[in-house]
């Protein structure tokens, strides 16, 4: 009676099998036979002939919908408080901040601080002085501030001051990042040694430590990463210095501008490079593949799954992108995305973690520039805070909105300027014309 009862079982699980790969054979008969794309979207990559645009879909973006795309998200702006500018009048100004960590119990930020006469300008850099800047970085220290919410912020004073002269930064200490290695805490920064403008936007790197991220800070008078050799692509600017730990080692992501033709606007193409060291006061060596990534204005990264994900911005063929290097190396776009964060200085919890299984991120502190009442002219600029989901621990639905209209009024602040108008002027001019002298 038992083998009888075994033989009807195995029976049973024979047919189940049988059935199920019918089943199997049969889909995919469906599937390759079906000539139109389905209604409900696959979850994976159906096996059929796709379009260019579809297979993009599924290979560059890992779903045909952007909810569903981790590094998709909207931001969100929020003015902060706590900040002081001096009416807007362009004497007081903040910008670049640095990544946003947590320690003692607080939120920090470091950024460039400038308290001066209005800035005259890079186009007028001769008529600067010791006291008048150039540029809205010229003459500028770098400061920090503290918040328990990241909302409300209190000005803590200067972090790093510009040295005296000769040494690198005696001019301008700027856009500076911070690195926590060890115990120890390391502020990399463009240490600039004359007035921007002067030669472009000439300046290295160099940095400052210190044991606690309230100081005292030790300004080591080092250039750490050096400009290249005559003739290469970072010969006149490290810019932006952005240091993460990957594999043990420290890993600062820059960018350099290049190919200056003034027969373009901007006369510079600005891309990023990166260079690594065991040790975070160097030697560091750039990377054999430089430059990485080929857009972008400002260097903002964070550690994403096994890879490193990138905000690319403002500048480039791949602007208003995030993009993914799985080996921390080679960028691939991720999601096309709007309203992009100006010098972003996220808040990444796991940036120093050496993590193989990095989170992503929710939030951060970027600036906007020229915000005083001649936003044409006057170099003023301003921290605020960004919201997003670019985060593998967050579900916001509505920071994945991607049908966002945004009214008349910031349409028509893009309109045509006095050339442009004078240009399309005496086209209809010549058209009305020509067709005047046909009637005749």
């Amino acid at each position: 009676m038992k083998i009888h009862y075994q033989i009807l079982v195995l029976s049973l699980v024979l047919f189940c099998i049988s059935c199920n790969v019918k089943e199997s054979k049969l889909e995919e008969k469906q599937e390759k036979e079906q000539k139109d794309f389905p209604f409900l979207i696959p979850a994976e990559k159906p096996n059929r002939p796709l379009s260019a645009a579809v297979t993009r879909g599924y290979d560059t973006y890992g779903t045909m919908r952007p909810e569903q795309n981790e590094l998709y998200t909207q931001f969100k702006y929020t003015k902060l408080k706590g900040f002081d500018y001096n009416g807007g009048d362009g004497t007081i100004s903040r910008r670049d901040p640095s990544k946003v960590i947590f320690e003692n119990g607080k939120y920090y930020v470091w950024y460039t601080h400038r308290k001066s006469p209005v800035p005259v300008g890079m186009a007028n850099a001769k008529e600067a002085t010791d006291v008048i800047p150039s540029a809205d970085w010229d003459l500028a220290d770098i400061y920090y501030a503290t918040s328990e919410d990241g909302f409300t912020w209190e000005e803590q004073g200067v972090a790093v001051p510009r040295p005296p002269k000769p040494q690198p930064g005696w001019r301008s200490v700027t856009t500076t990042d911070i690195l926590k290695w060890k115990g120890k805490y390391y502020l990399y920064f463009q240490a600039f040694m004359e007035a921007s403008g002067l030669r472009g936007d000439f300046c290295p790197v160099s940095v400052a430590w210190a044991n606690s991220p309230d100081g005292p800070w030790t300004h080591t008078g080092k250039l750490v990463i050096p400009n290249g050799a005559e003739g290469t692509w970072d010969q006149y600017q490290i810019h932006d210095p952005y240091p993460l730990i990957h594999d043990g080692n420290i890993y600062i992501y820059y960018k350099a501008g290049f190919d200056k033709r003034e027969e373009f606007t901007p006369s510079k193409v600005l891309m990023q490079g990166l260079a690594i060291a065991e040790d975070p006061l160097g030697p560091f060596t750039k990377h054999p593949l430089n430059p990485l990534i080929n857009s972008g204005h400002e260097t903002t990264l964070f550690p994403f799954k096994e890879g490193v994900a990138a905000i690319i911005q403002r500048n480039g063929h791949e602007h208003n992108t995030i993009q993914y290097a799985k080996d921390w190396v080679n960028f691939e776009v991720a999601s096309h995305v709007e309203l992009l964060p100006l010098a972003a200085g996220p808040y990444v919890p796991d940036a120093f973690t050496d993590t193989k299984d990095g989170r992503g991120i929710t939030w951060g502190i970027s600036h906007f520039i020229k915000e005083g009442p001649d936003k044409t002219k006057n170099n003023l600029s301003i921290l605020t805070r960004f919201d997003c989901d670019l985060s593998l621990d967050l579900n916001d639905p509505g920071m994945k909105e991607h049908y966002t209209l945004y009214g008349s009024e910031l349409h028509y602040k893009q309109g045509l300027n006095k050339t442009q108008k004078q240009r399309i002027k005496e086209a209809n001019d010549k058209l009305l014309n020509k067709s005047k002298k046909v009637k005749k």
